[in-house]
């Protein structure tokens, strides 16, 4: 941080030449970049801005008008401010017109009442910039540091603002763009009180640049985030206005959280991608060899071998309008159902099974109960995933070679249970009531024939002639048979969705009105359901 004027008048060297405040004494708390000593009017040319001029005036003109001049280019320049030693060309007092000058232009000027080395002034100034100069180095050189050494070893968020709060002294926290805070070193502050009303009050905190102090709040924020998208803002609680090296740490911070995050994301979907290509090669037969599946996971840290495995499927219930946020969604929930499992002690291989499925295989010691397990997941899940889900557990299988019929037992109960979900932490086959029951009877003949007797005539007519009417009887029974509703879920107007009944009641020779009709149907279609997936 540069010495003020004020800090200059501190100097035992400038007391010396007892100093005398006469204008700008309101602008005492102006940096000093550099001293610079010059007797010549024309001076303002070969100014930086900053510099404070010392000067005797021997070669300062006497016309007032000039001497004005003078003050104004000095100012314009922005020099910091003016110190004039008496004796010399002016005694006593400078001419009234230089003061008013000084004092319209926001000039401090400063006279000098005895004489003065003023080499001694520029050497205790300048020795002073420069230790300056060097402490802030040393202090950044410290930081980078630290904080490279932060990056390397893969620190997390909380390590990181367990530094910033022991280099500054300050509580610090670090916020997503939705305010939430994510991590939190109150630095020996009540953390309750601290965060007390957070979002709010950070909404109300929106600096204009990328690093700034908010006077109001006294907060220092600074955005993190990397390939311009940013994710958060790191924030430090100060008393008092940050010095620069506050601004250095801050900033040095939060580069380390935004290469931290990078490297985790780009780590852990790697980590996704292999356990979920794992999981789809065991349910397509990709592996020759259920041990080549038992091998490959071992690789990745999931022992399967002599463990009881249980499938697992998540789907979200709340899902994005847009397919790539609908994709980075899925993606995050999928991290974070594993970060679920690592938190529960559960190795288990998770990925995508689609766009629209997680898909989880959870190996367990052979005495190990799956129900206690699956809920602890479940539960654990919920503190780390902000949106509902539902978690749906196939049968518990002793073989790799059972594990397919498993997941796709999971996957049907997800597909029906995020239709309506009751809450409940994990859903399973018995759960479905009719559908699970359905689910058990596919390969009975008897169940299939009457699926075919009830529904053979529209499936016929569907395929012969390319048509939707499955799809518009489904969507009619979904309804409660209510053909308001049901025509506006097929997003058919009210004439073309009646014309359509009147086509099905044609084909499959009932009618739609009767209840035990359409229960009959609702059942041959949910059985038909049934078999396609298994089939698929």
């Amino acid at each position: 941080m540069l010495p003020t004027i004020a800090d200059v008048l501190a100097l035992e060297t400038v007391r010396r030449g007892s100093p005398r405040v006469v204008a700008g004494a309101d602008r005492l708390d102006t940096k000093v970049r550099w001293v610079h000593v010059g007797e010549i009017a024309d001076i303002a040319h070969l100014l930086r801005g900053g510099e404070l001029v010392l000067t005797t005036g021997v070669a300062l003109p006497d016309d007032p008008e000039k001497l004005t001049d003078y003050i104004g280019e000095l100012s314009q320049v922005g020099a910091s401010g003016l110190i004039v030693e008496l004796g010399r060309k002016f005694v006593g007092e400078l001419p009234a017109a230089v003061v008013k000058s000084a004092e319209e232009h926001g000039l401090p000027l400063i006279l000098l009442t005895r004489e003065t080395p003023f080499v001694q002034i520029t050497e205790s100034v300048h020795s002073r910039i420069i230790d300056i100069q060097l402490e802030e180095l040393r202090a950044s050189e410290q930081l980078h540091e630290v904080f490279t050494e932060l990056s390397v070893e893969g620190a997390s968020p909380a390590e990181v603002l367990a530094q910033v709060t022991r280099l500054s002294g300050r509580p610090v926290l670090l916020e997503n763009l939705a305010h939430q805070v994510l991590a939190c070193e109150p630095g020996g502050r009540d953390a309750g009180s601290m965060l007390a009303g957070w979002e709010s009050r950070s909404r109300a905190v929106a600096p204009g640049e990328r690093t700034a102090y908010d006077l109001a709040s006294g907060w220092l924020v600074t955005m993190v985030g990397a390939r311009g998208q940013d994710w958060g803002r790191l924030i430090l609680l100060c008393e008092a206005p940050p010095t620069p090296r506050d601004m250095v740490l801050a900033e040095r911070a939060a580069t380390t959280l935004a290469l931290g995050r990078l490297l985790e994301r780009h780590q852990e979907s790697l980590e996704r991608q292999a356990h979920g290509t794992i999981i789809t090669g065991i349910l397509t037969h990709a592996y020759a060899d259920p041990e080549e599946a038992a091998a490959r996971a071992r690789a990745v840290g999931v022992p399967l071998t002599g463990r009881r495995l249980v499938s697992v499927v998540i789907r979200p219930t709340e899902t994005s309008d847009q397919a790539l946020d609908g994709h980075a969604q899925l993606g995050e929930l999928a991290e974070a159902t594993a970060a679920a499992c690592r938190d529960e002690r559960l190795p288990a291989l998770v990925g995508a099974l689609d766009q629209e499925r997680i898909g989880v295989l959870l190996p367990l010691p052979p005495r190990a109960q799956a129900d206690p397990a699956l809920t602890s997941l479940s539960e654990r899940l919920r503190t780390l995933w902000p949106s509902s889900f539902v978690l749906a557990a196939g049968s518990v299988v002793e073989s790799l070679r059972d594990v397919r019929r498993s997941f796709l037992e999971a996957e049907q109960v997800a597909d029906v249970a995020v239709r309506q979900p009751d809450g409940r932490a994990v859903y399973r086959l018995p759960d479905l009531r009719l559908r699970g029951l359905l689910h058990l009877l596919r390969d009975d003949a008897r169940l299939q024939t009457f699926a075919e007797r009830e529904l053979g005539a529209l499936l016929a007519h569907d395929a012969q002639r390319g048509g939707d009417l499955t799809r518009i009887l489904r969507v009619y029974l979904d309804s409660g048979r209510n053909k308001a509703v049901a025509a506006q879920r097929a997003h058919l107007s009210r004439p073309a969705f009646y014309d359509r009944l009147r086509r099905l009641e044609r084909i499959l020779d009932t009618d739609l009105d009767d209840v035990e009709s359409c229960l009959s149907l609702h059942v041959a279609l949910l059985a038909l359901e049934s078999f396609r997936r298994e089939t698929r």
